[in-house]
């Protein structure tokens, strides 16, 4: 008998924190963007299409990016015309006009802009300072607006930085504030090293509200490094932010900045979730099985807890 039959987790609502709250999932871009091995399109396009049957509403898809920078992702026109389609979000990064120029050529809805709160990773990931790659965004941001498009403006590094160390909360709050000024419709809050303790993300979500950042704006992207994915994510949950970045069975972490682990799992995420009656209108038992497909493609187990738990009780 599943948990599930048995009745886990037993929800227990908490009528202070949101009754519902939007998965961003973002395991076929974040989670497979530093696998080695390529991953066949169709692969891709069948994980997409299974997250969707799973209740996922929002699924990133790839990003037209240039194919020497991330490899894994160079299918992006093979691969986004097979899932247009599909009755959910699809949102694509684009690094640039010409990435634009890309994703608007194949009918794209939704686009994301990569900025970074430190100028090292800038650097490394963009190849500019943080100023000079928020005025490259600033074109990109208003064009896809112009042309009816959703933008959503991530920000890495928000909690610490491998080659810095910590990052003062100011600093993120100007950048996060450039974006939200630029015209971005989302602020995704990404804690790249996994470094975040709850404390720290109530004191930038509360620095953000206070210069004019509402909370209604921001999602959290949190890495699982030394295990404080779910901690930040309920501290996050009290502070009121109803959007949550996640990625299926755990993929994922980043190739340009290798202390990064895996993203926050999206079954640890529901799992949670789920235990405090909040709804998110995913079926974790769809989910589990899909990451257990998605890792019998990569050839190794899913690092999800959630996803080890419920399938080794099915097996």
């Amino acid at each position: 008998m599943s948990a599930e039959d048995l009745g886990l987790p037993m929800p227990v609502v908490d009528p202070a924190l949101p009754a519902r709250v939007r998965i961003h999932e973002v395991g076929p871009r974040d989670g497979l963007q530093n696998e080695k091995t390529a991953v066949p399109t169709e692969v891709k396009a069948e994980f997409i299409r299974r997250l969707a049957a799973a209740g996922l509403d929002t699924v990133e898809a790839t990003s037209f990016v240039h194919p020497k920078w991330v490899p894994q992702l160079a299918d992006a026109e093979e691969l986004f015309p097979q899932v247009k389609d599909l009755a959910v979000r699809l949102p694509v990064l684009v690094p640039n006009e010409r990435g634009l120029d890309r994703a608007l050529a194949l009918g794209a809805r939704e686009v994301a802009v990569f900025a970074s709160a430190t100028e090292s990773f800038a650097k490394a990931n963009l190849n500019r300072t943080v100023d000079e790659a928020l005025a490259m965004f600033a074109p990109t941001v208003t064009r896809a607006i112009e042309a009816g498009l959703k933008v959503r403006g991530y920000l890495s590094m928000c909690f610490g930085d491998p080659w810095e160390g910590a990052v003062p909360i100011e600093q993120v709050v100007r950048v996060t504030k450039a974006l939200a000024d630029m015209g971005c419709d989302e602020l995704s809050l990404g804690d790249t090293i996994g470094v975040a303790t709850p404390g720290h993300v109530r004191a930038l979500l509360t620095a953000l509200n206070e210069a004019g950042v509402p909370t209604s704006r921001i999602a959290v992207h949190f890495h699982d490094t030394y295990g404080q994915a779910l901690a930040n994510s309920h501290a996050a949950l009290q502070h009121g932010v109803t959007v949550f970045d996640a990625s299926a069975g755990g993929l994922g972490g980043c190739p340009y900045a290798k202390s990064a682990t895996g993203n926050l799992a999206t079954e640890d995420l529901v799992w949670m979730l789920r235990g405090l009656g909040i709804e998110t209108g995913v079926d974790l038992a769809a989910l589990t099985a899909t990451s257990v497909w998605m890792a019998e493609q990569l050839g190794r187990p899913s690092p999800s807890r959630t996803v080890r738990a419920l399938s080794h009780k099915e097996s």
